[in-house]
């Protein structure tokens, strides 16, 4: 049986009744979908690669407030990872997504790569890594001291043997003065990495404090700086990591990448039409915070494709899409609440709970929305349990009356 016709062309309705809130406060009643009957791979994906970012799951006894240390319930976060691998999809850690400057301190991001490369081997899985400059505290560094700090953590990276992927730096986007400052930087650390090197270009839509980056303004001419920065090292780059949420963007990028290194999509927008082959043949792989909440449909939906089923990956993740958009709307980089919070709902951490307290970023009437998105697109995993557990929540904050499940 393939991955398409495992999703069917409906799924049926359990006895439960979803309440939903509006904006206005109102509740509603939906149908509460079966999980789709996705299968897991017996080997690995071949048309695409795919990695999802992560998130960590926090201890739920800790001070998970704003400015406190991180405390990591390893196992949760561990297991979690477990189950990406398990779909036949690889994880990207210590990103955005697992709160890189929103709330994950620098010895635990340290830890989280250690563990998570070991979680990897240990299951057969692949694993690339943010490299950043946030081990330094200061707000301000020099050229230099940037190029140390992405050296430090790039040296302990591939001491664990996982793949680097090199993040926008806050301090080079301060420090810079135009593109030969970044041109500077970026040649002295990729001159110095073993190689297989993904560089991730993330827009300000995930981080304000990033504009400008690579030297412009404008997408196009900054697009043309790291074009030209890839070109001198395409023995060291693997990978581009777009997520400037802007297809045009990165497809003028993708046509003109050397041969060898790939795009990753990291559009949660517009993901779909980029991994889906376009006129040309071009298409993108993905490294997406999206994929985090959607390893089932993912692997379903590049497994049809293994099987030349185009209409059946369409079919399987388009629905989807609206989901994602969603977890994603501005502001942007609030995406992370939505991340953890169909983590929850999914049965896979105990609570509804973010270090630096982020769990409180989103709205009620947002997170119903994003309820009502994944019932409808298949990506409540344990429907029942999602049911009860935002009941729950709802009956907690008054909004919900009597014994719905």
């Amino acid at each position: 049986m393939t991955a398409t016709q495992t999703f069917g062309a409906s799924r049926a309705s359990t006895d439960i009744t979803l309440q939903l809130l509006d904006a206005d406060g109102t509740t509603r009643g939906a149908e509460l979908l079966a999980a789709p009957s996705f299968t897991k791979p017996t080997g690995p994906l071949r048309s695409r690669t795919l990695y999802a970012a992560a998130h960590v799951i926090p201890k739920v006894t800790a001070e998970n407030v704003p400015g406190a240390p991180a405390e990591i319930d390893w196992d949760a976060t561990l297991n979690y990872r477990r189950q990406i691998f398990s779909w036949g999809i690889g994880v990207a850690d210590a990103m955005d997504t697992a709160q890189r400057n929103m709330g994950l301190d620098p010895a635990a991001t340290r830890e989280l790569i250690a563990k998570s490369a070991e979680c990897a081997r240990e299951a057969g899985g692949s694993v690339a890594v943010g490299v950043n400059t946030d081990g330094r505290a200061e707000e301000t560094l020099s050229l230099a001291e940037i190029e140390a700090a992405y050296l430090d953590q790039l040296a302990f990276a591939q001491e664990q043997g996982v793949t680097p992927v090199l993040m926008s730096s806050r301090h080079l986007a301060r420090a810079a003065m135009g593109p030969d400052d970044y041109r500077r930087v970026y040649d002295r650390v990729l001159g110095e990495a073993e190689g297989g090197v993904i560089i991730h270009w993330l827009g300000t839509a995930f981080d304000p404090q990033l504009a400008g980056y690579f030297g412009h303004a404008d997408w196009r001419p900054a697009a043309d700086s790291l074009l030209a920065l890839v070109a001198a090292h395409a023995d060291k780059v693997a990978g581009i990591k777009m997520s400037l949420l802007d297809a045009d963007a990165e497809r003028y990028v993708r046509a003109q990448l050397p041969e060898g290194v790939t795009m990753f999509t990291g559009d949660d927008f517009n993901y779909v039409e980029l991994i889906r082959d376009d006129a040309t043949g071009a298409h993108s792989d993905a490294l997406l915070g999206a994929f985090s909440v959607l390893a089932p449909n993912a692997s379903a939906a590049v497994q049809a494709l293994d099987c030349g089923d185009e209409a059946g990956f369409t079919r399987i993740l388009a629905p989807t899409q609206d989901l994602s958009r969603q977890v994603f709307a501005a502001p942007t980089f609030y995406y992370k609440t939505g991340v953890a919070f169909l983590s929850w709902l999914n049965g896979h951490q105990d609570a509804f709970k973010m270090v630096g307290g982020l769990h409180s970023a989103r709205s009620l009437p947002h997170l119903s929305r994003i309820v009502e998105l994944a019932n409808a697109c298949g990506a409540l995993e344990r429907p029942e349990l999602a049911a009860e557990r935002w009941h729950a929540m709802l009956r907690l904050d008054g909004l919900l009356k009597g014994g719905a499940a």
